[in-house]
């Protein structure tokens, strides 16, 4: 009963809870980027969602345009802003994604949603993922959150979907926020390839 309403209906009251409390917040951080790092200030990118159907995640643009001679795109941590880098250690930058979340994109908890480029890396066990809404937080972020390896960040989002519920939902909801006023689990894994490269 909970996976299969309760959990939807208290994503869509919380998120439209949160929206109103959080307008400030949204407008006042809004304003920064476009007067900080120009336009746009919301960044969109295509994630599979649910039964792997592409949405666009929403985020604060957290890095600038910057290229080198040549016109190309600087590498993501030399673009990386100031205010970029406290908004992504405040977690201010995954305020839009409460828009994905009344939308019903994505949930609160739930798998975080990757690159459409991994689908083929998945094992079948790993695609159970996909059989629910990505989350703004899950299993995988308390548990480290980019300090783990993808492989134990997979086997999380499994043992999250197989074990549904609301008190579990409500643990990583409360976790999760804890790590956020702490900034706990911010650390990059060192060397640490992407998923596709991973598994060649």
């Amino acid at each position: 009963m909970y996976r299969n309403f309760f959990k939807r209906f208290l994503d869509v009251a919380c998120s439209a809870v949160l929206i109103v409390l959080l307008l400030p917040v949204f407008f006042t951080v809004w304003l920064l980027i476009r007067v900080k790092m120009g336009s746009p200030a919301i960044f969109r990118q295509a994630r599979p969602g649910r039964n792997e159907r592409i949405f666009y995640i929403m985020k604060f643009r957290t890095m600038d345009n910057s290229k080198d001679p040549s016109g190309n795109l600087l590498p993501d941590e030399a673009r990386l802003t100031p205010l970029g880098k406290f908004l992504r250690k405040t977690s201010l930058d995954e305020i839009p994604q409460l828009l994905n979340v009344f939308k019903g994109e994505m949930s609160f908890i739930g798998p975080r949603p990757l690159l459409p480029r991994y689908l083929p890396y998945y094992t079948e066990e790993e695609k159970l993922r996909h059989s629910v809404r990505p989350g703004i937080s899950g299993l995988a972020q308390i548990s480290g959150r980019n300090c783990i390896s993808w492989n134990d960040k997979l086997a999380c989002d499994v043992k999250y979907v197989k074990n549904i519920s609301f008190l579990s939902d409500l643990k990583i909801a409360v976790l999760t926020v804890k790590k956020v006023l702490f900034c706990d689990g911010v650390k990059s894994v060192p060397n640490e390839k992407p998923l596709d490269k991973e598994r060649e």
